[in-house]
């Protein structure tokens, strides 16, 4: 692992642990050249993903911009950050396990969607209006719309 601090591959591992969920494992380094202290992370990668864009370009998936996202659309919004890193590996997971090394943005984007609407009405509608790039409030209407017909059905499911 190159040292942030000086660039040197001489570091060594002082402490590993997996973290809360069991998901990822922390590890605390230290280079040898520099002595500067800083600490990794290591997750499960099922698979290397490209995204194709919606112009065609391949780009591979980084899901540091998928949290990126998220957590732009959950902006002051009163979610546990712990469940926001959950619903990304979930997502992760899911794109990875679904088969195919390819995925387009368009695919990802209703993955998102789909998680953000089950954890935060707001967040969701926020997101939408990015990546269903919405022009005028209309559209606005549409989508809070959809919410209030699934609250409507709800409710009517838990009176029966």
């Amino acid at each position: 692992m190159r040292c942030p601090s000086c660039n040197s591959l001489d570091t060594q591992v002082k402490d590993s642990r997996p973290t809360e969920d069991s998901a990822v494992i922390r590890r605390r380094r230290v280079c040898i050249a520099c002595n500067f202290r800083f600490t990794t992370f290591e997750r499960v990668q099922l698979r290397e993903l490209t995204v194709i864009k919606r112009n065609g370009r391949r780009v591979p998936f980084d899901r540091d911009k998928l949290m990126r996202s998220v957590q732009i659309s959950l902006r002051k919004r009163p979610v546990d950050p712990e469940r926001v890193e959950k619903m990304v590996s979930a997502i992760v997971r899911e794109l990875e396990s679904g088969g195919e090394a390819e995925v387009s943005s368009e695919a990802i984007g209703e993955i998102v969607m789909e998680h953000l609407r089950q954890l935060d009405d707001v967040a969701y509608v926020r997101f939408a209006s990015v990546y269903r790039n919405f022009r005028e409030a209309k559209d606005f209407e549409a989508v809070l719309g959809e919410l209030s017909g699934e609250d409507e059905a709800r409710i009517a499911t838990l009176r029966k």
